[in-house]
């Protein structure tokens, strides 16, 4: 009888220091959600090139010109978009997704130059970047489009 107490207080022992059993209700987050945080901050973040964002392409500086640029991550249970000011490299509306499983980059729907393109980012606190070429393209529309941008943005 004195061994089966032990044996039962050991184990509401065990589980009590086990933290009722469960793991950190957290938990160690994966890749995917860190990568996730890292650009909507869970639900949703507004970047902008406003005080103290750049752009560049090829190595030049276009910051002036987009100077009132905004892009807006999402994401929720079911969906994850973006949303962008009026520019010729980005559509307004969207969804994004990860580009492989290093979720270091991005691909974003829809038809303009940016779109279905590899964008890498990171982040290091309120400032986002991101870097993607657009290739020469066959259609003469967006020719003056093609380069290597980087857009350093600042979070809103």
């Amino acid at each position: 009888m004195l061994h089966t107490f032990w044996i039962f207080a050991a184990g509401v022992l065990l589980y009590a220091c086990n933290g009722g059993g469960d793991t950190d209700p957290q938990g160690e987050k994966t890749k995917e959600q860190l990568a996730t945080e890292a650009l909507t901050g869970g639900s949703h973040i507004v970047w902008t090139v406003a005080n103290g964002g750049s752009v560049s392409k090829d190595g030049q500086s276009l910051t002036a010109d987009y100077q009132n640029f905004e892009l807006s991550f999402v994401t929720n249970a079911n969906n994850r978009t973006y949303s962008s000011s009026a520019n010729p490299l980005f559509d307004r509306l969207g969804d994004w997704s990860f580009a492989g499983e290093n979720f270091d980059k991005i691909q974003l729907s829809g038809s303009s130059p940016a779109a279905g393109r590899e964008i890498s980012f990171s982040r290091e606190g309120d400032r986002l970047r991101l870097q993607f070429a657009v290739p020469m393209p066959v259609n003469a529309r967006v020719n003056a489009l093609a380069g290597s941008y980087i857009f350093e943005l600042i979070k809103k």
